[in-house]
């Protein structure tokens, strides 16, 4: 199994951060999409998800444009679901420090296996 760890490091530039104007407000940001995909470190096969982020801004948010770039880049990456959520968990942790993030991986079925991954924390 090979996964490209230096450039799943490499994809977190790609998230550009801008300042929440409403640093005061609780409010949620949700993303959601189905465009997510990368190769499967064993086959090389792709990989399809829908993807889920929700997240409640502190001072800073996300540039929308730069999600679907950091999205786009995984799609010829070889690397494993747990990976992937974890990755994409941290960018977004280490980028804005929110509230609230969570992340959910939803994995195409594959083989008559549904599967589902998901990553919470709540900062109060």
């Amino acid at each position: 199994m090979t996964e490209d760890l230096n450039k799943l490091k490499e994809i977190a530039e790609i998230l550009e951060e801008l300042p929440n104007k409403f640093p005061e407000a609780d409010y949620p940001v949700e993303f959601k999409t189905s465009e997510l995909t990368s190769l499967c470190p064993f086959t090389g096969h792709p990989d399809f998800y829908r993807l889920k982020i929700k997240y409640k801004p502190d001072k800073s948010i996300v540039e929308l444009k730069s999600v679907k770039l950091y999205i786009e880049k995984f799609r010829n990456l070889r690397t494993t679901h747990e990976t992937l959520l974890n990755v994409i968990f941290e960018d977004f942790k280490s980028l804005l420090f929110p509230r609230y993030l969570f992340v959910e991986l939803k994995v195409n079925v594959r083989g008559g296996i549904k599967t589902t991954l998901s990553r919470e924390e709540n900062r109060t």
